[in-house]
């Protein structure tokens, strides 16, 4: 019986899918991809709908694992491929993210953006259609409302600074675990941009510098057009329909992770028993709860699922317990907003356009620097910021049963510490605060709350003043090349530290004698990196060794611990670190004399997310370093399991340089290539490139492109 039912049910299905097929074909019929001699798409359709259809098809074409390994992230999905291991980072997006509630989203969207997410979905899952090789882990069909999950585009949103394993001890057991401290993170995962205004430019045009510090192979380089006005070329995150970084023919624009408070973490007074309660003021509230049932993959490839009571006050989730009191966790939760932000900044002109999209206020977690075909530049803070009582300090855990401490809406943009136009030219943020943005036309900061920066200055921020102030004569080149700039003021302060404690021996003391070579060479090192340093390969190691023995305090941002690594070591200390990082590259390389070229290397050599490394396979020299120290050009690296050298897997992924005048000129890089399939030419295409700072030219305009055209083709094809 099942024999004869087959063929029919197949045929009904296929019957059922047709006239949806048919609508996929009648759409891709109205979009062109056109891929240049990089393999990067540049999609134009009639309409938004149809440019978003053929962008997220080219997307996929590039590389659907990463895509579909997003949105199991922000559905909370990722379980149900990878084993119980991920419930707990599940659970963290079901916090918020829950189909039901997404799809009365979806229903209560503006129908311009609910025909953008149904061409997303419908783009998709054409291209699984046309491609039955491909198999998924988990997503075989796509959702119009599950574009709404995922909506801000940055690397890390603000829910994961929710801590996994502290859900695990609340919500995987009876509960009141005490938290644990969480290890220290030294590599900064930001960004660097810097806007240039005409009267400091030699060809009188505004310059801007795209450059985002990611993990690498985050983002897709396109560009995406429409006769409805979209034309944006840029980055765009895997699954997004959005340039995320980038520019169209009168506005860039580029993100940094910003060091506002927008999230905050409120510690409640609870009664527990039959009807759980928190204590509010006065008054006691009842505890909200609702059921999550989460799927996960078990050893035999079935599916298991197991069930969780989440727990909220008025300020969010349960996400912990702390000393008996349970910690809930507040961020923004704007979706429709977000979305509807993030796409139409790309259609925006002029600095009065781009904030008329920002008064949604629906960024919480990302600067802006910007420059426009008219000359203006800015600097500008997210624009979701909650306003709140500056006399109780936000940067860790607040007393939520004060109902002082409760948010009360959120700022006015006109009450950020924003920058626009200033009178120095030029803007710049590096993930440091906004005070140091433009120099000396920077806000003050004594006229903020604190919780308007918990980050502080950063290297890389004192780099970027040190060619930008008092400058003139910026050229396209020039901006690339500061974007390459081989400084690091870090370095520059600490060495010379360095050098006097080792002057501060004693005559006839023996780490005077087994330090003498090492200390001769840095003391005579400009600072600067270069692929055939060997200065640089031991300041590295002693920068990793040194790093080991400050503790970071409670609540200290990556800036401030880095910022006081001079002052918060001894001289012995700094001493030691140097013997450490002699003993170690002696023993992994056979001497301390390595160039940093031999250590630091570029490898991609799989299209695996967790990427696989091997010294016996082929790389690159890496020439450029960690920001942490002020390299601009930013390379997170260290050894892998089974390796010596150092590996690059985070940092510069994509760098552009801008420049606006009646014709965009742009020139980019791309870390590796476009594709994410090892048998594509464009699979390590732009490595060396990219280890050069060498940016090819941006083909923006069709007579550019034309000259540079690899394939032309409808999606589909």
């Amino acid at each position: 019986m099942t024999r004869l039912l087959a063929a029919p049910l197949l045929l009904l299905l296929s019957s059922a899918a047709a006239p949806e097929e048919a609508n996929w074909r009648s759409q891709a019929s109205r979009v062109s991809i056109v891929r240049d001699d990089w393999g990067i798409a540049h999609v134009r359709g009639r309409t938004d709908a149809d440019a978003v259809f053929g962008m997220i098809y080219a997307q996929a074409e590039d590389d659907f694992p990463r895509i579909e390994a997003n949105y199991l992230t922000a559905l909370g999905r990722t379980a149900e491929a990878e084993g119980e291991k991920a419930i707990w980072r599940d659970l963290r997006a079901r916090l918020y993210v829950s189909e039901d509630s997404l799809k009365a989203r979806y229903a209560e969207s503006p129908p311009w953006l609910r025909r953008l997410m149904v061409a997303w979905a419908d783009g998709l899952n054409f291209y699984l259609a046309r491609h039955p090789e491909v198999r998924p882990r988990v997503l075989t069909r796509f959702e119009p409302w599950m574009a709404l999950s995922f909506t801000e585009g940055s690397i890390g949103g603000d829910i994961e600074r929710i801590d996994p394993s502290k859900l695990e001890q609340f919500y995987g057991s009876a509960g009141d675990t005490p938290a644990m401290a969480e290890a220290h993170d030294g590599e900064p995962r930001g960004s660097n941009g810097i806007a240039i205004a005409p009267r400091l430019t030699a060809d009188g045009k505004a310059l801007l510098l795209i450059n985002p510090h990611t993990s690498f192979f985050f983002r897709s380089e396109q560009q995406v057009t429409s006769d409805e006005g979209l034309n944006a070329y840029g980055a765009a995150t895997w699954g997004q329909f959005f340039i995320y970084q980038g520019f169209n023919p009168k506005f860039g624009w580029m993100h940094t992770t910003s060091g506002v408070d927008s999230v905050d973490e409120f510690a409640f007074d609870v009664r527990q028993g039959p009807r759980p309660s928190y204590r509010f003021g006065k008054e006691w509230r009842p505890l909200e709860q609702r059921n999550v049932t989460l799927r996960y993959r078990s050893a035999d490839g079935t599916l298991a699922s197991r069930t969780f009571r989440i727990w909220h006050t008025h300020r969010g989730p349960v996400v912990r317990a702390d000393n008996g009191r349970w910690i809930t966790f507040a961020m923004m939760d704007r979706p429709v907003a977000a979305l509807e932000q993030s796409f139409l900044r790309t259609k925006a002109s002029d600095l009065p356009s781009f904030l008329a999209v920002a008064e949604r206020k629906a960024n919480s977690s990302n600067n802006t620097l910007l420059a426009t075909a008219k000359g203006e530049i800015a600097f500008l803070l997210p624009q979701f910021v909650p306003r709140r009582d500056d006399r109780f300090n936000y940067s860790g855990v607040v007393d939520g049963s004060d109902p002082r401490t409760d948010w009360r809406g959120t700022h006015a943009l006109a009450e950020l510490p924003s920058t626009p136009n200033p009178a120095t030219g030029w803007v710049q943020n590096t993930n440091a605060w906004p005070y140091r943005a433009a120099g000396s036309a920077s806000p003050d900061a004594r006229r903020f709350p604190r919780y308007m920066d918990l980050y502080g200055e950063n290297y890389r921020g004192i780099h970027a003043q040190q060619l930008l102030t008092g400058s003139r004569g910026w050229t396209l080149e020039g901006l690339r090349a500061a974007a390459f700039d081989r400084n690091q003021p870090g370095f520059a302060e600490l060495m010379p530290q360095l050098v006097r404690a080792y002057d501060a021996l004693p005559r006839d003391a023996a780490r005077r004698r087994d330090l003498a070579a090492q200390i001769a060479l840095l003391r005579g090192w400009d600072h600067r990196w270069s692929a055939d340093s060997v200065a640089q390969s031991l300041a590295m190691f002693w920068g990793e060794a040194i790093q080991k023995k400050m503790t970071p305090l409670a609540n200290e941002s990556r800036n401030r611990f880095f910022a006081r690594l001079g002052s918060g070591t001894t001289d012995a200390q700094k001493l030691d670190a140097l013997a450490e990082a002699t003993a170690r590259l002696t023993r992994d390389f056979g001497r301390w004399q390595v160039p940093w070229g031999e250590i630091n290397r570029f490898q991609r050599i799989s299209p695996a997310i967790d990427h696989p490394f091997s010294d016996a396979s082929p790389s690159i020299p890496l020439p450029f370093a960690s920001g942490i120290w002020g390299s601009l050009a930013s390379v997170g690296s260290g050894p892998k399991p089974g390796t010596k050298r150092w590996y690059g897997t985070s940092g510069n992924s994509f760098v552009a340089a801008v420049e606006f005048g009646p014709r965009v000129r742009a020139v980019a890089v791309t870390a590796g290539g476009e594709s994410g399939n090892p048998a594509s030419p464009h699979f390590t295409d732009q490595a060396q490139r990219y280890a050069s700072g060498n940016l090819r030219p941006v083909y923006f305009y069709p007579d550019d492109l034309a000259r540079h055209t690899e394939r032309r083709y409808r999606p589909g094809d």
